[in-house]
């Protein structure tokens, strides 16, 4: 018997399995790929805030990204690349979002300094930009093979889960709880209020006679350059799903769209591809992850119904490896100490807004 049975070993579930690990627990971790091997290995894993004007993402992400850096520094040191991040405006709409970022955040902004490259340092110069010391990039699958560490995983697709005399039965084990973490593929439970988005998502590890200093995010990201290695990317394409598209993804497309969008920042030269990584990653339709518990929908709409002992972390978007650790913190200390989940963040916001639309159709 184990204690929690966590679905997916994305970013998101590896997370909150690292989290309940360390509180004590016995987790069981499920992926029928293995782990990051979606979406999250895909990802660029650049730990940076969001250049906003505000709302409540700009704010969660600001707290997320001040409290990543911190864990994945004391955590996992050995998987995280500390660099500056210089962040430039593709056009005056980027540009007004960054002045008002600049105006409201309580982040520390600096000049871009001296040792910047001058070719950088004249972009910069053509562009609204800010200039951030703390920044840095996360060995994706590295972290996530890190964090579940101490669970018990197992390669293994689950397609149903069954309650019954108090525990779920998962595969051939048996958990007291399960939190769901399988990203935006196709669902175990299917509840019409939820509906996940899928990004796909391309990133390249190069090697390089370029050299840069610093982290950068402009047309794409492009991570500092160590030893002539550097990665580009992710890209967000939401027209292409692994589970819908009938035509395979085409990666030397993508590497061309990846190196066109990196050159309009700064020239690489004697490029040579090292490895591709593709995967699909999870949005939710307000772009705000989803952590807590699971709704059940009934025909009684004047009763909030829950499915016991089922909890969920997904929707991170592009910025998983910012988000997850802070909102798998969350959940873990929902689950030990019951502790309340932020509102804004629950699924149940989905089902209320699904059950007004059903009410107003009627």
């Amino acid at each position: 018997m184990y204690d929690v049975c966590v679905i997916g070993a994305g970013v998101n579930g590896c997370s909150i399995a690292h989290f309940l690990t360390k509180s004590g627990k016995k987790v069981a971790l499920f992926d029928k790929d293995g782990i990051a091997a979606g979406g999250s290995g895909a990802a660029g894993a650049f730990i940076s805030p969001k250049f906003s004007k505000g709302g409540e993402l700009k704010e969660l992400i600001e707290k997320s990204y001040l409290f990543s850096l911190d864990f994945y520094s004391q955590n996992f040191p050995s998987f995280l690349k500390r660099a500056p991040l210089l962040h430039i405006a593709k056009e005056e709409f980027d540009a007004q979002k960054l002045r008002a970022f600049k105006e409201n955040t309580s982040l520390k902004i600096t000049e871009t300094p001296l040792q910047v490259s001058q070719i950088l340092r004249e972009e910069a110069q053509k562009n609204e930009n800010v200039y951030l010391l703390n920044g840095g990039v996360v060995d994706a699958q590295g972290v996530c093979r890190a964090m579940a560490e101490g669970t018990d995983f197992f390669h293994y697709e689950v397609k149903n889960l069954v309650w019954q005399d108090g525990y779920y039965e998962v595969g051939d084990i048996k958990a007291k709880e399960v939190v769901l973490a399988y990203g935006a593929y196709e669902p175990i439970i299917h509840e019409p209020y939820i509906n996940l988005r899928g990004i796909w998502g391309h990133r390249i590890d190069i090697h390089t006679s370029t050299r840069t200093e610093v982290t950068m995010h402009h047309h794409v990201s492009i991570s500092k350059c160590e030893d002539g290695n550097m990665a580009i990317g992710a890209t967000h394409n939401v027209h292409y799903h692994p589970q819908k598209n009938i035509e395979p993804y085409d990666i030397n497309e993508g590497r061309e769209e990846l190196l066109k969008k990196a050159n309009l920042t700064i020239e690489l030269k004697n490029v040579e591809v090292l490895k591709d990584y593709t995967g699909l990653r999870s949005g939710s339709n307000d772009y705000l992850p989803l952590i807590g518990r699971m709704v059940e929908s009934k025909n009684n709409f004047d009763e909030i119904s829950y499915y016991p002992n089922l909890t969920m972390i997904n929707g991170v978007g592009g910025y998983g490896f910012v988000l997850a650790p802070y909102i798998a913190k969350q959940l873990c200390e929902f689950i030990i100490d019951g502790k309340d989940v932020d509102a804004f963040l629950m699924p149940l916001r989905f089902y209320k807004r699904y059950i007004k639309g059903l009410q107003k159709s009627r």
